[in-house]
């Protein structure tokens, strides 16, 4: 309903559950979003809601950034303390992003709220800007800056093994205040095609000790399987969800996802 394609709950899960944090696990989780992916996909197109130039731009800043991410993984973060204490900071960073706003002392913006089937519609798309009117709200944001964003995104969602596309929408959400409904749907196309790729790097390049991190696709198929049910259903129903609440459960999840990866890392500390 976010458009993060649920991958972020994968990670966790392969590390703390099954025990599979080295380098392939982040290529297994890829696999996730290329079968899950196309059905978030779909029913945003079939609903009308699928923001094109929004989707085009992810993908354009992404897909470089993946490559660098694949780089990063297995010559920082092959070990799965390191991995660990980096998936936890940046789950945090944008925990924090998306729950800053619902603090006491935060100012209260008005937001559209996706539910009752407001239009959405493209009002400006150069170089410079993109701005969309969603029902009586008008949104945008630089060009040059959601570029940027996007390849520093694509590193990191390369290097987590989630594609760039991933955690576009937290970053959007927060960073540029654009409200889910234009969002989610971009963001999963950009999910899919830096999956693509993301794919074909781990499995084609090879380690700096020999060797390749290929996927294990049968894992990441009975993944990808669940999931596309789960997104296409997850599509369907965002509309009747308010905004606010969206948030603050995405804000929320991540928020206890960080911490359960940083906490052990806090205890270890010598005081």
């Amino acid at each position: 309903m976010v458009g993060i394609s649920g991958v972020l709950l994968l990670m966790p899960f392969q590390i703390s559950v099954l025990g599979y944090a080295g380098p392939s696990a982040s290529a297994t989780n890829l696999i996730f979003n290329l079968f899950a992916t196309p059905g978030g996909v779909l029913r945003y197109s079939r609903d009308s809601r699928m923001t094109w130039p929004l989707a085009r731009l992810i993908i354009l800043g992404t897909l470089p950034g993946v490559v660098l991410g694949f780089y990063l993984r297995v010559l920082v973060l092959p070990d799965a303390a390191r991995f660990k204490l980096f998936v936890g900071v940046i789950l945090l960073f944008l925990a924090w992003r998306l729950l800053a706003e619902f603090a006491p002392w935060a100012k209260r913006r008005e937001q559209a709220n996706p539910a009752g089937g407001a239009t959405l519609r493209l009002t400006r798309n150069d170089r410079q800007r993109m701005e969309f009117r969603l029902g009586e709200h008008d949104y945008g944001f630089s060009v040059p800056a959601m570029l940027a964003l996007a390849f520093v995104v694509g590193i990191i969602g390369g290097t987590y093994g989630i594609g760039g596309g991933a955690i576009m929408a937290p970053f959007c959400i927060a960073i540029f205040r654009l409200p889910i409904a234009v969002v989610a749907g971009a963001a999963l196309s950009g999910t899919f095609a830096t999956s693509v790729i993301g794919v074909l790097v781990y499995s084609v390049l090879p380690l700096p000790s020999g060797g390749y991190a290929a996927p294990d696709w049968a894992l990441g198929s009975l993944f990808g399987l669940g999931g596309l049910a789960g997104m296409y259903l997850g599509a369907a129903t965002q509309k009747h969800v308010p905004q606010s609440v969206l948030k603050l459960c995405l804000g929320l999840l991540l928020c206890g996802l960080g911490g359960m990866y940083l906490w052990p890392v806090f205890l270890s500390l010598r005081w």
